[in-house]
C-alpha cells in the first residue's frame, strides 16, 4: 500500500527485454535506504518488486499484462519517474490509500498555467467515470491528487481536472506534463469498491420470505 506522497524523481537507467516482459532498472537512491529484496516501489503509480538492487538504483521485472495497462511499456533511458516506496505500518497517511494497482492511463487533454495553480485536464474512459468525483480522490502517476472538476454524466467524452501547487509541480514529474502525454491513473479503492457491490445489487433478485 502507498499514500501517494512521492518521495523523489527517479531516471529509467536501463531497460531489458525479458520474455513478454521487461526487467527495468531504476536509478533513485532517495528510496533506497532501508530497501531490500522483495520489498514494493512505486513506479509512476504502478507497485513492482525489487528484485535486484545497489545503493543507486533498483531493478523490477514487468510483466506484459503490466506493460499492456500502463505506460510503462513506453518508457525510454533517461525518462523521469516518480518513486515511493510502500507505506511502512503506523506512519501518517498524508495522501490517501493508494495500492499501485492502476485502472489504466489517460490522456493530457489541456494544461492552463494562468494561476500558480497548474490546472491539467485528463482524458477518462467512460467505465472509469463512475469513480472519479468532483473533490474525490485520484492517483496520476503514484501522485495523490484532489479531483477539482469533472464532466457533466451525459456527456460523451468524459475527463476530469486537477490543480497542481507550485511544490507538486517541482517535487514530481507532473510539472512537465504538455497536451498529448500519457499517464497512469488509479480510482479511489473506496469507489470501485462501491461499484462492484452496486453490480451485484442490481442483478441480485428480491429475496422472498420462507411461507413455509
Amino acid at each position: 500500500m502507498f499514500t501517494g506522497l512521492i518521495e523523489t524523481v527517479g531516471q529509467i537507467s536501463e531497460i531489458t527485454p525479458l520474455g513478454d516482459g521487461i526487467k527495468l532498472t531504476v536509478t533513485g537512491p532517495a528510496v533506497l535506504g532501508d530497501a531490500k529484496h522483495g520489498d514494493s516501489i512505486a513506479v509512476n503509480g504502478v507497485c513492482l518488486t525489487v528484485i535486484e538492487m545497489t545503493p543507486e538504483s533498483f531493478t523490477a521485472d514487468v510483466m506484459r499484462q503490466t506493460l499492456n495497462l500502463s505506460t510503462l511499456g513506453a518508457l525510454t533511458v533517461g525518462d523521469a519517474v516518480n518513486l515511493e516506496r510502500a507505506a511502512a505500518l503506523g506512519s501518517r497517511l498524508g495522501g490517501h490509500i493508494v495500492q499501485g494497482h492502476i485502472d489504466g492511463t489517460s490522456t493530457v487533454l489541456a494544461v492552463n498555467d494562468e494561476t500558480s495553480m497548474r490546472v491539467v485536464r485528463f482524458s477518462l474512459d467512460r467505465s472509469h467515470a463512475p469513480l472519479v468525483v468532483d473533490k474525490g480522490s485520484i492517483t496520476v502517476n503514484g501522485v495523490s491528487l484532489t479531483v477539482s472538476r469533472v464532466s457533466p454524466a451525459a456527456d460523451t467524452e468524459q475527463w476530469f481536472e486537477v490543480s497542481l501547487i507550485p511544490e507538486t509541480q517541482t517535487a514530481t514529474n507532473l510539472g512537465a506534463l504538455k497536451p498529448g502525454d500519457t499517464v497512469n491513473i488509479e480510482t479511489d479503492i473506496m469507489a470501485r469498491h462501491v461499484a462492484r457491490m452496486n453490480s451485484f445489487a442490481a442483478k441480485t433478485p428480491e429475496r422472498r420470505e420462507d411461507l413455509n
